[in-house]
C-alpha cells in the first residue's frame, strides 16, 4: 500500500476564511489541527540556516512535561552544523517530505520519506538539505535519564517502510505498531513509533496511563476519544496528551496512521 506523510499547510488562509476551528486546549490535552500551523506561528532555530519550524509541544509544568516535538522545514541548502545545543538531549527525527541528508559520528545517511533517525545525548550529528525542494521532518527531543550500569543507546538510522508491523493480538491484524526500538530495551526512555488502524479498527478501551504522548497524524481520519471529547481528526492534526488522560479511538474507511511519542522505562521522579 503506497504510503503517504501530512505536513502543515503553511501559507495563510483568506481573509474570507470563517474563523471558527477545531483547536482546543484543556486541562488534559490540546488538539492543535493542520490548519492552524501557519506561516505566522513559525519560528527560527540559533545555527539554523534556511530553516523555520513549528514548534507543536514543549515542556509545560502541569501539563507534558518530559519532551518538545518540531516540525521543521529546511530550504534548499539549509541545515546545521550544530542542531543540538544540549548535550543531555535524545532526539528522533523522522521525514515527512523531501530528503535530508543527516551526518552521525562522521557517517552521512540519506533520508527520504519515512527515513528515522535515533541520537542519543552527546552524539556529534549534524543535517543539510542538498536538494532542489524543501524537506520537512519531525524532531522530538527528551532529557536522556541515564541508569547506572546500563549504557546509552546507540545511533541508528533506518526508514519505517523497512521495518515490520507488531500487531496486536485478536485484532485480525488491523491494530498495529512501527516500532523503532525493542519495549524491554531499558537503555531507551521514550519510543517514538508509529501506529496503524486499518478501516474500521479500533482502540478498544481508554487507555490511561502514566506516559505523556504526542499523536501526529500522518494519514488517513478517525474518530479519537480524549479525555471527555470524541474528537474528529485528519492527517496533518496533532494531540498533545499529558499523563493519565484517556484516549481511545475509532478509524474511519481508510487506513489510519499517527506518528506516537511517549516516555518509559524510568521510574517516576520524586519530589524529595
Amino acid at each position: 500500500m503506497t504510503t503517504t506523510y501530512a505536513s502543515p499547510f503553511a501559507g495563510l488562509p483568506s481573509q474570507m476564511s470563517l474563523h471558527t476551528g477545531r483547536a482546543v486546549f484543556t486541562e488534559a490535552y490540546a488538539f492543535i489541527p493542520r490548519g492552524v500551523m501557519r506561516d505566522i506561528v513559525t519560528s527560527y532555530l540559533p545555527h539554523w540556516r534556511d530553516t523555520r519550524l513549528w514548534v507543536i509541544a514543549r515542556p509545560m509544568s502541569g501539563f507534558a512535561e518530559t519532551f518538545s516535538q518540531y516540525v521543521v522545514e529546511v530550504a534548499p541548502g539549509g541545515g546545521s552544523e550544530r542542531p543540538e545545543p544540549n548535550p543531555e538531549a535524545e532526539g528522533v527525527l523522522f521525514v515527512v517530505e523531501g530528503q535530508v541528508t543527516v551526518t552521525v559520528e562522521g557517517t552521512a545517511h540519506t533520508l527520504r520519506d519515512g527515513g528515522y533517525a535515533f541520537l542519543p545525548p552527546g552524539c556529534r550529528w549534524s543535517l543539510v538539505n542538498r536538494t532542489t525542494a524543501p524537506a520537512r521532518f519531525h524532531w522530538v527531543r527528551k532529557r536522556y535519564e541515564p541508569v547506572d550500569a546500563i549504557d546509552i543507546p546507540p545511533a541508528f538510522v533506518t526508514n519505517e517502510q523497512d521495518e515490520p508491523i507488531r500487531w496486536m493480538p485478536d485484532t485480525r491484524e488491523t491494530w498495529g505498531t512501527t516500532r523503532f526500538v525493542e519495549p524491554t530495551d531499558l537503555r531507551h526512555d521514550m519510543h517514538v513509533n508509529i501506529v496503524t488502524l486499518q478501516p474500521g479498527a479500533v482502540i478498544p478501551f481508554e487507555e490511561t496511563h502514566v506516559m505523556e504522548h504526542g499523536l501526529y497524524v500522518l494519514e488517513g481520519k478517525a474518530v479519537y476519544r480524549l479525555n471527555r471529547d470524541w474528537v474528529e481528526v485528519e492527517p496533518g492534526d496533532f494531540m498533545w496528551l499529558r499523563a493519565f488522560c484517556p484516549q481511545a479511538c475509532y478509524a474511519g474507511p481508510e487506513r489510519f496512521r499517527y506518528l506516537l511519542y511517549k516516555d518509559v522505562n524510568r521510574h517516576a521522579k520524586l519530589p524529595f
